[in-house]
């Protein structure tokens, strides 16, 4: 490309991102004695807008390579011969986490969010990653799963382990429910449709205050308990508790201990599921109707009924952590189920790599520990995922560590 038009298409992408920076990067808000100060970031726009000038035209120096479809990326290649090996290695640092001599109770919490994101990732690629149903309102199965077991604690008064499976269950049948009407739809209808779903349970759950609580949700949810043995100082009713049960000190970090294991366990589980799932015709048939749907109907599949077992198995494993989340805070409310969270979710599969597990892991612990780092980039979190997802779509379109390896081999199918 000559110098003039790389220089012309350079200020242009320049100019779309001053339009872009100026009202969401320029202006800042303050307290200043009791009242809101609007303050000036004109520092930060400049910045972005020549990193962006930069960065098109150092992009259109570069020459261009076409990608040799037959050598996968080093990074794929060495993921794929040691996928078994990392898994292993992976586990086994997870179980010994709260254990390390610098964990913390800070960072065991974190790490909990962190395999809460894990899990929806997993769900979440079921229907994305393996099925190629573009889902935008992923965020409404975890909200029907965390107000199940809120609503079940609050009317029936049943324990987390009660009323998870209901809360899975509930958010499968919801799943399917949404399935039902939209089987025809693809690509961006689909994806339309999913998003206005989400919306509608977010507002359901707003507007229907007399059975949900509204504005207000749903608080005093009770803590899942080991065996019946609650990690609490004292236990109702004259009971026993944890750590008098078994004789050793009380010390409020059990709780957060526990919470921890209770979710990976809930993640191992996902992850074993799925694996399980894609070996089965079940998960064969869902990549097969990614692949080409047509096909897919040519060879006897029936999508329909693929579709719909895609959904509910997504769903259901959405309203799992939906549980788990409500029973970690001991409250929910609608403001904690908005888009942010499936644009989160679907941004961990994308840039893990469609049907890739162990790509989602890696996507989940960069994308949730990053706004830890500090409050700028806590602030522009959406700003970073979109700048990331775009990244990923003109680089890397399937994903940062997608490497497509069969579910089936013939040396296997003739056993």
């Amino acid at each position: 490309m000559p110098l003039a038009q790389l220089a012309k298409n350079s200020a242009l992408a320049a100019l779309v991102a001053l339009a872009l920076a100026f009202p969401l990067a320029g202006f800042d808000t303050n307290q200043v004695g009791g009242g809101t100060v609007i303050g000036t970031r004109f520092s930060w726009v400049a910045i972005a807008v020549v990193g962006v000038f930069v960065g098109r035209f150092a992009l259109g120096l570069l020459p261009r390579r076409r990608a040799s479809r037959s050598r996968p990326p080093v990074v794929s290649l060495f993921l794929a011969r040691h996928q078994r090996a990392l898994g292993w290695i992976g586990l086994a640092l997870a179980v010994t986490w709260p254990f390390m001599p610098f964990s913390s109770r800070y960072l065991v919490d974190l790490a909990t969010t962190v395999l809460i994101y894990i899990m929806l990732g997993w769900g979440l690629n079921i229907v994305v990653g393996l099925a190629g149903l573009l889902n935008l309102g992923y965020v409404a199965f975890y909200a029907v799963g965390a107000y199940a077991f809120a609503l079940s604690a609050q009317y029936f008064d049943l324990s987390f382990w009660e009323a998870l499976p209901i809360a899975g269950t509930l958010a499968a049948a919801v799943g399917i429910l949404l399935a039902l009407p939209i089987l025809r739809l693809r690509g961006d209808y689909l994806a339309i449709v999913t998003l206005g779903f989400g919306e509608i349970i977010r507002i359901i759950l707003i507007n229907w205050g007399s059975f949900t609580g509204g504005p207000n949700g749903v608080n005093d949810i009770p803590r899942p308990t080991f065996f019946g043995l609650p990690l609490t100082p004292t236990a109702p009713g004259g009971g026993k508790t944890f750590a008098q049960f078994f004789g050793i000190p009380f010390n409020p970090s059990q709780r957060i201990v526990f919470l921890y294991f209770v979710i990976l366990v809930l993640a191992l589980a996902t992850n074993f599921l799925t694996l399980r799932l894609r070996r089965l015709p079940l998960g064969r048939a869902w990549e097969a109707l990614r692949e080409d749907e047509i096909a897919s109907r040519a060879l006897g599949i029936n999508p329909t009924n693929v579709k719909l077992s895609a959904f509910a198995i997504g769903a259901l494993l959405a309203g799992f952590a939906g549980a788990f989340f409500a029973t970690r805070l001991g409250f929910v409310s609608p403001e904690s189920f908005t888009f942010q969270e499936s644009a989160t979710v679907l941004a961990i599969v994308v840039l893990g790599g469609m049907g890739s597990q162990l790509g989602i892991v890696v996507a989940a612990i960069i994308l949730v520990t990053l706004p830890e780092f500090g409050r700028e980039f806590a602030q522009f979190r959406m700003l970073l995922f979109g700048a990331a997802m775009v990244g990923i779509m003109i680089w890397r379109p399937r994903g940062l560590f997608a490497l497509r390896t069969p579910s089936i081999r013939l040396g296997d199918a003739q056993r």
